[in-house]
């Protein structure tokens, strides 16, 4: 694998891009402090901007890794970033690479998600060398898998009381895409 960090990816709607300093707010308003956005997430809705702030803080620092993937996701036509999508976890060893994503209530149901996800699925196969991408969600929110299904990711099974997320203990779905099941 050649790691290369997170670089700009630009779809037909989207710019996936590096988070800048001055977008804290975004990060708060459009997705973050909302608690139907978090439902499922395994962090906590934010309360305070200042979590948004040091959320920035973390990105800039981790930035200067070149196996550090992390993205803002830009909608072109408001040019505001409404959500985020990254490797949550690397397996180099295997060249696996585990994706997390969310975006605004605002956005949803409009194909984004999965225009984002197809997007990252290919940057870190082609550019980086990854030769599997896989990601789990709680089988009660079935949008997130419909969101896999539709990049080509198969469903590998649910592992029981197998994950946490902000609703506690729950079972978890695992679909994942192969670099030789694009050919």
């Amino acid at each position: 694998m050649k790691h290369i960090g997170t670089q700009t990816i630009e779809t037909e709607r989207l710019i996936l891009r590096r988070f800048k300093d001055e977008e804290a707010h975004y990060i708060y308003e459009n997705w973050a402090s909302d608690d139907e956005v978090t439902k499922y997430l395994m962090w906590q809705t934010y309360t305070d901007m200042s979590q948004a702030k040091e959320r920035i803080e973390y990105l800039k620092k981790n930035y200067v890794n070149d196996n550090f993937y992390d993205w803002a996701i830009v909608l072109k036509e408001i040019d505001e970033p409404i959500g985020t999508i990254g490797v949550v976890d690397l397996k180099e060893h295997i060249k696996a690479a585990h994706i997390g994503y969310c975006i605004g209530k605002k956005w949803w149901h409009k194909g984004i998600t999965s225009e984002a996800l197809s997007a990252v699925i290919d940057f870190l196969f082609d550019k980086v060398g990854f030769e599997r991408i896989e990601s789990r969600h709680d089988p009660v929110n079935v949008n997130s898998g419909r969101v896999m299904k539709k990049c080509g990711m198969k469903y590998e099974g649910t592992m029981r009381k197998a994950d946490i997320n902000n609703q506690g203990i729950v079972d978890c779905a695992y679909y994942a895409i192969l670099k030789s099941d694009r050919n």
